[in-house]
């Protein structure tokens, strides 16, 4: 036997690397900015504008105007105080270039520029600096302009005096790196999104967005004077709401505040949007356990004392509560402690007290002077904790069981052999023609197939109990072995990547939409850790002398057929999976090597919820507007 000669690698003093400067930002871009595709992309916009917001928040700012350029290039404006600009002695040079070109540099450390800010790491602009090919900085302030500019991170020219002004404020104009992201397209509705968030939670505050791209030309301003109620009056608009009063509490104990937005609709999901000095904090933290524990306890007292609940009933837990509950709960705190720097959940443990009391007092004194709004609750609390009973024996049924109690699983899911999750993926095909085309094409060691009867339930429109007894969510659930709902546990999770595969037709998007509204609902998780995606079978089939071509879209096909030769070619257009053979299958949509699949993300949770009520609620009318104001871009209405 051959012995392996293995290459001695010296680790010394000399392996130790030092990034100076902005090196370790431009080296690992996602640690700062979530990743380098698109999300990286856009979070470089809110950077530079949370730096306004910080602004406006302190009293100084009244206004912010985004710019999406031609050329993909993003100024933010602000008429703020301006940056500093006078020299730093200790460091040689000015304020502005410092907090341009230096992590963990800004006017947010010393509580006295700025009692509450969002961009308490420091490192915003100096982030956005380093991952931008060019800069430009332009400050108002003590009656002059003044201008830089950057390159990747890099003063490329000293700041100058460009003339005399009467205004003030800073404008930051930046083209992101194409060295470092992998996408330089911004999305004017997912900013736009963002700057709406921002300006609901900053009263008074006008924020415009301005799109002057080639046929793309758009602006939007967003201005409301009511704060997070207003919120709580747009995340409902497309809903039915349980009663027209939005409840608005807020509270201060002289270092933090909080201002906390409540209203009910007669959906069967919760959503509740938490936020920590303005910054979206998608998994929550303190304030939002100590909003939940505060209203789970307030509404029980309540029900007890009115004798809604009975001596001998049992409490309604948070579950039942908040049934068709939508909440905007805003703090704003001094010394906020995040996890991460892209601050998605708030740490700090005194919050969790702090909203717990102002919560419990006053919602319970607007439940006590509001009787037929608290009745309504209450009762659909009670309807909702029924229906949980009834649910329960379902749930058990879909939980995973240990593998010596295989029977759980669905007797249609064909499973691999393979047991790492790592290793493992499901593909969720539609039908049984497809599925048994599936089962044949597929690599039976690392890939499941589970085929799907017709179209699953709207889960929009159902309750927990009727959503657990439909038999095909019961399979989804039982193959995957997260569970769901509370029950939830992505270490529970049997695969991946769970791809999603139905045909490229109406019913088929139709279908798919219904999957990925179960998969939004009841297990986001799978969505959030990228584990959900959505395969891309192709539309035609082009045979010329024996060779084979695939063509994903219209487009496609025409490009083909020029660069082939459109004579003695034979086209054949699949309506559906089950005209494929498995030979086809698998090298056009199951293999790895070949295939194109879409992974499904969660930009905006807002928007996200927004868009699944519209199109999958019972409310006609926000849906017909949607179709209209979108249907000039459907490409493909049916194929």
């Amino acid at each position: 036997m051959k012995k392996e000669v293995v290459e001695e690698v010296r680790y010394d003093a000399s392996s130790i690397i030092v990034l100076e400067g902005l090196q370790a930002v431009r080296k690992r871009p996602g640690m700062y900015v979530g990743s380098k595709g698109s999300r990286g992309l856009h979070h470089l916009v809110y950077e530079v504008v949370d730096n306004s917001i910080d602004e406006a928040l302190a009293g100084f700012c009244k206004n912010i105007m985004v710019i999406i350029h031609p050329d993909n290039q993003v100024s933010v404006f602000d008429d703020g105080r301006g940056i500093p600009v006078e020299m730093m002695e200790k460091y040689g040079r000015t304020a502005l270039e410092v907090v341009l070109t230096t992590l963990h540099a800004g006017g947010k450390f010393d509580n006295r520029s700025y009692k509450v800010s969002g961009g308490l790491h420091g490192v915003g602009l100096s982030v956005v600096n380093a991952l931008s090919e060019k800069l430009w900085v332009e400050v108002r302030r003590d009656g002059k302009i003044f201008r830089q500019e950057y390159e990747r991170g890099n003063s490329i020219s000293k700041l100058r005096v460009c003339g005399d002004t009467t205004t003030h404020g800073t404008i930051i104009k930046f083209k992101p790196d194409p060295e470092v992201f992998e996408e330089l397209d911004f999305n004017f509705d997912m900013i736009a999104q963002h700057m709406r968030e921002m300006a609901f939670l900053t009263r008074g505050l006008k924020i415009t967005i301005e799109d002057q791209r080639a046929e793309r030309e758009r602006t939007e301003s967003f201005q409301y004077n009511g704060g997070v109620v207003d919120f709580a009056k747009y995340l409902t608009s497309k809903k039915e709401p349980l009663f027209k009063n939005v409840i608005f509490i807020e509270g201060s104990d002289g270092e933090d505040q909080c201002e906390i937005a409540i209203t009910y609709t007669n959906s069967y999901v919760e959503n509740i949007f938490t936020f920590a000095n303005n910054i979206n904090t998608h998994e929550g933290g303190t304030h939002l356990v100590g909003f939940k524990t505060a209203i789970t306890r307030t509404v029980n007292d309540y029900a007890r004392s009115k004798g809604l609940l009975k001596e001998k009933d049992e409490n309604l837990i948070g579950e039942d509560i908040r049934e068709g509950l939508i909440a905007i709960v805003s703090v704003r705190l001094r010394e906020p402690q995040f996890e991460g720097q892209t601050k998605t959940k708030l740490g700090n443990s005194e919050i969790k007290g702090f909203v717990e009391s102002i919560v419990n007092t006053k919602f319970g004194e607007y439940l006590e002077e509001h009787p037929k709004e608290a009745r309504l609750i209450v009762s659909k609390a009670l309807v909702a904790a029924s229906a949980r009973s009834a649910a329960r024996k379902a749930k058990e049924l879909t939980r995973r069981k240990s593998l010596i109690e295989s029977t759980s699983l669905p007797g249609k899911l064909a499973d691999c052999t393979f047991t790492d999750p790592a290793l493992c993926e499901i593909f969720i095909v539609e039908g049984d023609s497809a599925g048994g085309s599936a089962k044949q094409a597929r690599d039976r060691r690392f890939q499941a197939i589970l085929p799907l009867k017709g179209k699953i339930l709207n889960v929009e429109k159902a309750r927990i109990n009727k959503i657990l007894s439909s038999e095909e969510i019961q399979a989804i659930i039982s193959a995957i072995g997260t569970g769901i709902a509370e029950d939830f546990s992505i270490e529970n999770s049997r695969y991946n990547k769970i791809i999603i595969m139905t045909d490229a037709d109406v019913d088929g998007s139709h279908i798919r939409t219904l999957l990925m509204t179960f998969f939004y609902r009841y297990m986001p998780e799978i969505i959030e850790s990228g584990y959900l995606h959505i395969a891309q079978p192709p539309l035609y089939m082009v045979n010329k002398d024996g060779s084979k071509h695939y063509a994903y879209s219209d487009e496609e096909l025409n490009d083909l057929k020029k660069r082939i030769a459109s004579k003695n070619i034979h086209v054949q257009q699949y309506k559906g999976l089950g005209e494929m053979n498995p030979e086809q299958l698998w090298e056009t949509t199951m293999d790895p090597g070949t295939r194109i699949l879409l992974k499904v993300d969660i930009d905006d949770a807002i928007l996200a919820d927004e868009i699944f009520s519209v199109l999958m609620g019972d409310d006609v009318g926000p849906r017909r507007e949607f179709i209209e104001k979108n249907a000039k871009d459907v490409r493909f209405l049916d194929i």
